[in-house]
């Protein structure tokens, strides 16, 4: 009887044990609380691209292109900072789209998502990103554009990739002191080669980041003619390049130059563009299309997003790399 109930209470206790422990929470959940509440909410799956050929095609130039919004910093807006994860999935749970992000290093070397050189802006912290450590950095929270704390933390450039396949694209506007080599190791390391575009500024930025990754795909920035020539003269082949030709609207002899080079074009709307589609109806984002642009970078995701919408529809554009 005594034996009975000596393996009746180890059995018990067992059995509480294990209950607990199945209940608890995982390391990852400990590490990143917010990371179930994004994975579980977020729905999108956006883009069928699962190749570096897959990007290079979708992003080669053809007249029934699909044309896209590229949301500015990620697209802040109420409740939802720049540059952080949530903010890319409240986006991406709407419609295809490429995240516009930034890049900068923190102390101990590690990459992260965050536009201006100090914290103080756009979250809780005060002084130069360069001066905090991850872990310091990870104790801060965002600031959504009106100035109000959110619950967001800063993300590294490798959690945003991680959580970006299939959902978004990317084009990482790389600031000052960051290295295209650890920039490079980041986007190898996440396998996420055939979603990201590097931003660069000039053609000898584009050369250095050619050389360092001959496979990435580069947004340069086209003004002219001469530029096209430059890069092509660098050793940058067509189809890895799209062209930022600025934030007004280029010459149609540059556009067509493009096009003819099967060269996609983006436009940034940001600042006069978009104030001038806001004063006179969000229709004029699709004129801008109509114009030559392929891609808009702009603050105003959703009134872009709301043309291309019907321009799709009206020509009926579809893409096998556009899951919709």
């Amino acid at each position: 009887m005594k034996r009975s109930f000596y393996y009746l209470s180890v059995f018990t206790i067992l059995l509480i044990f294990v209950s607990c422990f199945r209940n608890a929470p995982s390391a990852k959940n400990q590490e990143n609380p917010d990371s179930n509440q994004i994975e579980s909410s977020d729905k999108s799956n956006n883009f069928n691209i699962n190749s570096l050929d897959d990007l290079y095609d979708f992003l080669t130039y053809r007249e029934d292109r699909y044309p896209l919004v590229s949301a500015h910093r990620g697209g802040d807006t109420d409740g939802y900072p720049e540059n952080a994860i949530e903010t890319f999935a409240h986006w991406a749970n709407k419609f295809p789209l490429i995240i516009e992000c930034d890049i900068r290093m923190s102390k101990d070397s590690v990459l992260v998502l965050m536009h201006d050189e100090t914290l103080d802006r756009t979250s809780n912290g005060t002084g130069k990103v360069s001066d905090y450590t991850l872990s310091e950095l990870k104790e801060l929270i965002l600031k959504d554009p009106n100035g109000e704390a959110t619950k967001f933390k800063i993300p590294t450039l490798e959690e945003a990739l991680n959580w970006g396949k299939g959902k978004v694209l990317f084009t990482l506007d790389v600031k000052q002191n960051v290295p295209y080599t650890l920039l490079s190791q980041v986007i190898q390391l996440t396998n996420s080669q055939a979603s990201v575009v590097v931003i660069t500024y000039n053609a000898n930025q584009a050369s250095a980041l050619h050389r360092v990754n001959p496979d990435l795909m580069i947004s340069a920035s086209v003004k002219s003619q001469k530029d096209i020539i430059k890069l092509a003269e660098l050793g940058i082949p067509d189809n890895k390049l799209v062209a930022f030709v600025g934030t007004a609207q280029p010459k149609k002899e540059l556009v067509e130059a493009l096009h003819a080079h099967g060269i996609k074009t983006i436009l940034g709307t940001m600042g006069n563009l978009d104030k001038h589609a806001q004063s006179r109806g969000y229709q004029v984002y699709a004129e801008y299309i109509e114009n030559g642009a392929d891609i808009l970078s702009t603050d105003r995701a959703a009134d872009a997003q709301k043309a291309l919408d019907f321009y799709i529809q009206k020509r009926k554009i579809k893409s096998p790399y556009i899951n919709r």
